[in-house]
């Protein structure tokens, strides 16, 4: 499943990329996304909804502000 989130308060695409990366680490990810300019995350997982909250965690250890719809 392949779900696009919008995202407000992203500061920089260093952020975006440290973001990407933590939320490729999560187990059931299969592929992720972040884009500074579009403000969005695109993230393919198995099982999106069980791990929502673990995405969340993860992009707001790198940006604290992040809020994400």
């Amino acid at each position: 499943m392949v779900k696009l989130y919008r995202l407000s308060n992203l500061d920089c695409a260093v952020c975006a990329n440290k973001m990407e990366k933590a939320v490729k680490k999560i187990k059931g990810v299969k592929n992720a996304s972040v884009s500074y300019i579009n403000q969005t995350m695109i993230v393919d997982a198995d099982n999106i909804n069980e791990i929502y909250d673990e995405i969340v965690s993860a992009c707001r250890k790198v940006e604290p502000d992040l809020i994400i719809r």
